[in-house]
């Protein structure tokens, strides 16, 4: 597998959501946490599907949209109070700084961008 920043920031991410998301309250637990969970899993997959696949770009496309769900359920989680200010805004920066690796990767392999996207 490409020894890419992109990895570690994402199995950092990983380590950061999974503990935290286990504390919501139990209805929560299996609805928002679940979901937060296995969209960050997913995106994992994707890039590793990316790295070991024979074409890398659609895998990363993929991943780009499972990273628009993970951004869209931890601001809802944030607006329900399951997560704090201090942490949405910890694990936004996280999210931004993988997403903005995710766009260079995209971009290395000949993927277009599409114009006032923000990965």
């Amino acid at each position: 597998m490409k020894e890419s920043p992109i990895f570690s920031r994402t199995y950092d991410l990983l380590r950061w959501l999974i503990p935290t998301t286990i504390k919501f309250p139990r209805q929560q637990r299996f609805v928002l946490a679940e979901a937060l969970q296995r969209t960050a899993l997913r995106f994992q997959e994707r890039l590793i599907e990316a790295a070991r696949g024979p074409e890398p770009l659609a895998a990363l496309r993929q991943a780009d949209v499972d990273l628009a769900k993970l951004r869209f359920y931890l601001r809802l989680g944030q607006d329900m109070e399951l997560l704090s200010l201090g942490q949405y805004e910890h694990v936004a920066r996280m999210v931004e700084e993988v997403g903005r690796l995710l766009g260079g990767w995209i971009r290395s392999v000949g993927g277009v961008e599409k114009p006032g996207k923000s990965n």
